[in-house]
């Protein structure tokens, strides 16, 4: 997938959000699984969600509650967490001593690192 495509997709999503009809969302996500992986649909719903997050933020919480699959909801949840724990380590942050994993992809913080974040 290219950029442009990338692009098409996430505004596709964003609209199909925005408009709360579960079976608009769940036609496109269809349509997703049969030309992407997971990684990269939860990737379009990441950007889309961040896109609709600056219009109509009630619509996100509808989105995650009606619309998205557990799969692509736990693909989102590890994309997210690793990309966060790479950014804390770019901060100084010392795995194993201010952070770490547990065997579920979350990330563990310790307290003070809980304040800074």
């Amino acid at each position: 997938m290219n950029s442009l495509e990338f692009d098409r997709e996430t505004d596709r999503m964003a609209r199909a959000i925005m408009t709360r009809n579960s079976q608009i969302g769940s036609a496109l996500i269809a349509d997703l699984t049969t030309k992407l992986t997971l990684e990269y649909i939860a990737a379009v719903l990441v950007v889309s969600i961040e896109r609709v997050m600056w219009f109509e933020p009630d619509s996100i919480i509808w989105a995650v509650e009606n619309l998205i699959p557990v799969d692509i909801m736990q693909e989102i949840h590890r994309i997210t967490s690793f990309t966060l724990y790479k950014q804390w380590v770019k901060k100084g942050y010392v795995p194993g001593k201010d952070l770490s994993v547990d065997v579920s992809g979350n990330v563990l913080l310790n307290n003070s690192l809980k304040k800074a974040a």
